[in-house]
């Protein structure tokens, strides 16, 4: 797919609230917070808690976004919050190109570590794979964390 990565513009939040309402493991409360990182970031935009690229097409048109940051209290360990690619365009290497992204910028700011952290649940299977296909290693499993049944799922990669 011929696409560009650039950073979070105030122009974005209609088309990626839309392309997260499109994504079938997000529920509502997962939206809503989702969006609420992307608006606290535009507002306070030296705020130091939250990264994006957003991917975009030819036109600009954001077809997939990343959201990272450093963990507080570590000394080189950064989370990926969110990585969301529309439903049209999956399989097309955006998310690869997203999670290489937030890689390169770890790596220039001396991180040693990123942590991500989905579920265990049916309709994760292949947001699990994802992470396993780009050399990230399960750390840790932790039952029925999310709800009865709905394990929190951890993976990692050490740079």
């Amino acid at each position: 797919m011929n696409m560009h990565l650039r950073t979070l513009k105030t122009k974005d939040c209609p088309i990626l609230e839309r392309l997260l309402s499109r994504i079938a493991v997000f529920n509502q409360d997962d939206q809503a917070l989702a969006m609420e990182l992307i608006h606290q970031t535009l507002a306070n935009p030296d705020q130091k808690d939250y990264s994006f690229f957003i991917a975009a097409n030819q036109d600009d048109f954001p077809v997939g976004y990343v959201c990272f940051g450093s963990t507080p209290l570590t000394e080189g360990t950064f989370d990926l919050y969110w990585i969301a690619v529309d439903p049209a365009c999956a399989g097309q290497g955006v998310g690869t190109q997203l999670l290489a992204a937030v890689e390169d910028a770890i790596k220039k700011l001396n991180g040693r570590l990123l942590i991500i952290e989905t579920s265990s649940g049916q309709p994760y299977v292949l947001t699990r794979q994802f992470y396993l296909k780009n050399g990230y290693q399960l750390a840790e499993t932790i039952p029925d964390f999310f709800r009865q049944g709905e394990d929190r799922v951890t993976y990692i990669k050490k740079f």
